[in-house]
């Protein structure tokens, strides 16, 4: 989506005031995403992740390109702007989420979101990485704090077999979850570009998801995948929600908050779901809440604050 010149002059100036809409469409966001990573680990089973995030964005890319038909939006492009949304497709509707349904293998899905929580702060490290931006004393500090904040959700975890050694499969199910953010962290770049050059959200998302689909099918073939869905109603329940509200929906509220208030404070929404999901593991998963798990926590959200109001700075 392009942004308009008085979003653009809202997000450059030191008005960070937020519209109706704005906060519509982040409470949107904050409650699908918070509730999706439980629906995440409802889909652990029998169907492998690649063929599950298969499903999902077929039927994703076919409700999105039919409603882009209907709202009339841009759907022909260049050989160049496919290459871009091919990469969305790789980046955010593919590889992210196939690694953090590995992930919901190993840990509960309320650790899922707080790792993905960390994404402010993997653009700044991204950024300085990748294109040399300048960071900042408080981004180091944000980012030293997130990541000792991980440490300590995770530290029941990977010590439950206490003095006998570590759990290996919770330290896997965080590399898993930490690859996911990267992943994402990346698309983000790719869907930032594609605003930048006047495309809808709509229209990528749409293309999108047909490329992410697309990847998924063939690598889910190579690997001599069976494409056997699950008929169970609990299996179909959340294939649904996550392809229509988690998915279209909120990537929908998501990127257009982007384009309409800017990354840093769209970024809040990262931070706040991981209560959402956390409150829905407590209640459906039996998590424990420790004085680990309650400092790391809060130093998450300490750590993504810093990162974020130094990105407006």
């Amino acid at each position: 989506m392009s942004i308009s010149r008085s979003a653009a002059g809202k997000i450059a100036s030191d008005d960070f005031s937020m519209s109706p809409a704005d906060f519509g469409l982040y409470g949107a966001t904050v409650l699908v995403w918070g509730v999706s990573w439980y629906a995440v680990k409802l889909q652990a089973g029998p169907v492998s992740p690649e063929v599950s995030v298969f499903w999902r964005f077929v039927l994703a890319a076919f409700i999105m390109m039919s409603w882009a038909r209907i709202k009339g939006a841009r759907l022909a492009f260049p050989r160049f702007d496919h290459v871009r949304f091919a990469a969305l497709g790789g980046f955010i509707f593919s590889t992210n989420f196939v690694l953090f349904y590995y992930g919901s293998h190993y840990v509960p899905s309320g650790l899922l979101s707080v790792v993905f929580s960390l994404t402010s702060i993997f653009n700044m490290l991204l950024g300085f990485a990748i294109f040399g931006q300048k960071i900042s004393r408080r981004v180091l500090i944000g980012a030293l704090l997130g990541f000792t904040g991980i440490a300590l959700m995770f530290r029941p975890q990977i010590f439950a077999q206490g003095a006998t050694g570590f759990d290996t499969g919770a330290l896997t199910g965080l590399a898993f979850c930490i690859g996911g953010t990267l992943s994402f962290c990346f698309g983000n770049m790719v869907s930032a570009a594609n605003q930048r050059a006047g495309i809808s959200v709509l229209s990528a998302n749409a293309w999108g998801m047909v490329y992410g689909a697309t990847l998924l099918g063939i690598f889910a073939f190579l690997k001599g995948e069976s494409f056997v869905i699950d008929w169970t109603p609990t299996y179909v329940g959340t294939l649904v929600y996550l392809a229509v509200f988690a998915t279209i929906v909120a990537f929908a509220c998501y990127l257009t908050l982007l384009g309409r208030i800017g990354s840093a404070r769209a970024g809040y929404a990262t931070v706040m779901f991981p209560v959402v999901a956390l409150l829905v593991s407590t209640a459906l998963e039996d998590f424990h809440w420790s004085a680990d798990v309650l400092a790391g926590l809060a130093a998450v959200l300490a750590g993504n604050i810093f990162v974020l109001r130094s990105s407006r700075r």
